[in-house]
């Protein structure tokens, strides 16, 4: 894998809605077996690296009709004019992994990763470890697979078991909320689970170049024990992923593997064998606008960095536009775009969309498109991609003011060095206040001549000596929610 794809830029697109919405616009049904052109073009920008269609797997229609009212609730306030066919059940309730036929079944899939291939863009598929549907065929073919119960139990807690046949089976669920309506629980401490886990995620990496596992820390055995006590029995001596990726990875050894995870398990997840974890620890500070637990959190080891994804959004979050205001979320985006690891990016936040369509519906809402925030959006994932910024080495910076000026903490700022070229300097007002500081920079050789920095976004230029670059560090004002992107000659 070369350096860039080691810090990969993907961009997730709700598979469905998006086919939906290609359909409507040209007046006939779109699969992804004929996705026009220019389609692909769009959401393979330069500086994509990787297309996460969301939501390609057969959906249960027995899961939709288990779905309690809450949830449904949720569909009119997304898409007021909801009509019947609008709900198509959820992609992680998976009737089978086998892609709907009404979005191009295996074929359209293995079209679509052409075009992407093509435009030399990977894919990244799903994969729900934790759970499937109620008419799953594991649930006749591998009974033993899943977590088990009783008559008593379901007379107990018929929300947390459901009857299916003549077994009780537990319904799915994470330790800290209600049992999933419309799922069956899988057994992470069975041999058969496991086995299955091999060859459902063998089978899914034939199809595409990164799986991404949905609520991957679930399934882990410490979690997995907390869940469900007593009532799965003692844990494994290897651990649910140790046990799997290995025999995937004999199968599939490039296939890139990205843990969706949270409760501060995303080191042993990555010990475990995936690739990229998601960063929620970042995203709450980010969104929360607070660069002082931001910088906390960015001066752990850059290898453990090297192997987060940051976002602002995905289909489980809500959208950034709805978050922070405007310039604000200019600023947090220059933060994700410019550090170590994985990047995510979803569709419709250039646009500046706000409505976050819940994952059982087929269409979205119309919404106005942003587009002078589309325009900065692309110059920004291009501008990054095309310097190469996010090489070499990244070394974070700490900023410092003065005793009658401490603004300098809402300052965050880092630098790239290339093994040779350009270097970068990153320096974001991740606040609503005028601040100041000066930053320290990394670079031995700085003294005795001057240097060139450019705003690569604005193509502005300064000139700046190096003995007080090397004595002091570069002397930076930035309004608010302003940022630097500088390259440096």
């Amino acid at each position: 894998m070369t350096e860039l794809l080691a810090r990969p830029v993907i961009y997730e697109v709700n598979t469905t809605t998006w086919l939906n919405g290609l359909s409507r616009a040209a007046g006939r049904t779109v699969t992804l077996g004929d996705v026009p052109a220019a389609a692909w073009d769009a959401i393979t920008r330069p500086g994509i690296d990787a297309v996460w269609l969301m939501g390609v797997w057969e959906r249960s229609k027995v899961g939709l009709n288990l779905v309690d009212e809450s949830i449904r609730e949720s569909f009119e306030q997304a898409l007021p004019d909801l009509h019947d066919d609008d709900v198509v059940g959820s992609p992680y309730c998976v009737r089978r992994y086998v892609v709907e036929e009404a979005l191009g079944g295996p074929e359209g899939l293995a079209a679509a990763r052409s075009a992407l291939a093509d435009r030399g863009v990977l894919l990244v598929l799903d994969y729900v470890p934790n759970h499937v549907a109620p008419d799953h065929p594991w649930v006749l073919e591998t009974p033993e697979a899943f977590v088990r119960g009783d008559l008593e139990d379901l007379a107990a807690d018929p929300k947390a078991w459901l009857a299916v046949g003549d077994q009780i089976i537990a319904r799915g669920r994470d330790p800290y909320f209600p049992p999933w309506p419309d799922v069956l629980q899988l057994n992470a401490f069975s041999t058969a689970a496991r086995a299955a886990a091999v060859r459902t995620l063998s089978d899914i990496a034939d199809q595409c170049d990164g799986i991404r596992c949905d609520m991957a820390m679930l399934p882990t055995n410490d979690v997995f024990a907390k869940t469900w006590g007593d009532r799965v029995g003692p844990a494994p001596a290897e651990d649910f992923w140790p046990t799997v990726l290995p025999a995937l990875r004999a199968l599939h050894p490039g296939t890139v593997l990205i843990a969706e995870a949270y409760w501060d398990l995303e080191w042993e997840l990555q010990q475990q064998g995936f690739d990229y974890c998601y960063d929620k620890r970042l995203y709450d500070r980010v969104i929360g606008l607070d660069p002082s637990a931001v910088r906390d959190h960015l001066s752990a080891a850059v290898d453990y960095q090297n192997h987060l994804m940051r976002f602002l959004e995905n289909h489980d979050e809500p959208r950034v536009a709805n978050e922070l205001p405007n310039d604000a979320e200019r600023a947090a985006a220059v933060v994700l775009a410019t550090l170590p690891g994985a990047t995510l990016w979803q569709e419709g936040q250039f646009e500046g969309r706000r409505t976050r369509p819940p994952v059982f519906l087929r269409r979205a809402p119309d919404e106005p498109i942003d587009h002078e925030l589309a325009a900065w959006y692309d110059e920004l994932v291009f501008t990054i991609a095309a310097e190469q910024v996010r090489t070499g080495t990244w070394t974070l910076a700490e900023p410092h003011g003065w005793p009658d000026n401490d603004s300098h903490r809402n300052l965050l700022a880092w630098s790239w060095t290339p093994a040779r070229g350009r270097r970068y300097l990153i320096v974001v007002n991740l606040s609503a206040t005028p601040s100041q500081a000066r930053v320290p920079l990394p670079w031995s050789d700085l003294r005795g001549r001057s240097h060139q920095l450019t705003e690569l976004l604005n193509k502005q230029t300064y000139h700046r000596e190096g003995d007080e670059l090397a004595a002091e560090g570069l002397f930076v004002s930035l309004p608010p929610w302003h940022h630097h992107l500088f390259a440096i000659e």
